[in-house]
């Protein structure tokens, strides 16, 4: 070079450049540079307080600077926040030098630190093509995240619709199936409530279809305001509700929750104008960590109580006993799962 190239066209062609005189003193700052250090005075400083030469190594003087022409200088630019740059210098032949700068491999870290974008580069800056593809890949990124969400939240729903009983809200046989086997696999202390609505079907034979979906859904309600949060309450049948109550370790606590439960359902339910009475028969199985027992048989014994609950007169709760299977098959009650009283 025979003169010093006119600054505008290098702030252009090299945004992130220093012009020094013949004693190593910045003459000229590149846009992009100054942005490194706003508050920083650049010009007039010597370049070797404005700069560290990490490498090539023992770079200190402006003589070993000057000798240093047209290598890669590995850089730390004064200040804070700390700035690694790479940096080579070209003298211009008079004494005098340019000093083109980039970040290098850390320009995804500059960019970030300094809050630059592709008009602080030069349009030709290859930094410029890597600044696009990451945008494109965040961008990609985002939308495969807010994909994924929605096909979780998708998934959510579905599965969530599909052990849930559309008419009341509850849980249905499917989820109390799946509820049930885990507990079991896991050996673990729990009850079961199997409950039925006395008198239910005369709703509906006087009263119509909509005053008994009416009080089904009154008394689901009703269930979950009874039972604890950690209890999973599920319509099972038409009339049929089955309460899991994990973690029981006093049969004193299922009566009382059987005892709330039957209270609160022989509250009158009013439905334009008409009035629904019903009672709940309940039989109950308390699981204390065993081995043996299978969904079938927990299911099964929860019946057997709730057949002796309707026998008794029903608007009760009878815990299961091995006496009352024995009951059961000895044939005051026809096996499986029979038609009881309504």
């Amino acid at each position: 070079m025979k003169h010093m190239a006119n600054t505008d066209v290098m702030d252009v062609l090299c945004p992130m450049h220093l012009m020094l005189d013949a004693q190593g003193v910045i003459t000229h700052v590149g846009p992009t540079t100054q942005k490194l250090r706003p508050d920083m005075a650049l010009v007039g400083l010597p370049f070797l307080e404005a700069f560290t030469v990490r490498r090539p190594r023992g770079v200190a003087t402006l003589t070993q600077l000057w000798a240093a022409q047209s290598l890669k200088l590995h850089l730390e630019l004064a200040g804070e926040p700390p700035a690694r740059l790479k940096g080579v210098l070209v003298p211009d032949g008079r004494g005098a030098a340019i000093v083109n700068l980039s970040f290098g491999i850390s320009i995804l870290d500059g960019v970030r630190d300094y809050a630059l974008t592709n008009a602080d580069f030069a349009a030709t800056d290859l930094a410029i093509e890597m600044l696009y593809l990451v945008e494109a890949k965040s961008a990609a990124m985002e939308s495969s995240r807010q994909l994924n969400l929605r096909l979780q939240g998708a998934k959510v729903a579905a599965e969530e619709q599909a052990f849930t009983d559309t008419l009341t809200g509850l849980k249905n046989r499917r989820a109390l199936e799946l509820l049930l086997e885990r507990l079991l696999a896991a050996n673990a202390c729990f009850a079961v409530m199997h409950i039925d609505l006395d008198y239910f079907k005369a709703v509906n034979d006087t009263l119509g279809h909509a005053a008994g979906d009416h009080v089904l859904q009154v008394v689901a309600g009703a269930m979950i305001e009874e039972t604890r949060v950690t209890d999973t309450v599920a319509r099972v049948g038409g009339d049929e509700f089955t309460v899991i109550l994990p973690n029981v370790s006093d049969i004193d606590v299922l009566e009382r929750v059987g005892r709330r439960i039957i209270e609160r359902i022989e509250v009158p339910i009013p439905f334009k104008g008409q009035v629904s009475k019903i009672s709940a028969s309940i039989g109950t199985v308390w699981i204390q960590s065993s081995n043996t027992a299978t969904r079938a048989t927990v299911m099964e014994d929860a019946d057997i109580a709730l057949y002796a609950s309707k026998k008794e007169g029903r608007a009760r709760q009878t815990m299961y006993t091995p006496e009352l299977r024995d009951t059961a098959n000895s044939g005051l009650r026809p096996k499986g799962r029979s038609k009881r009283p309504s």
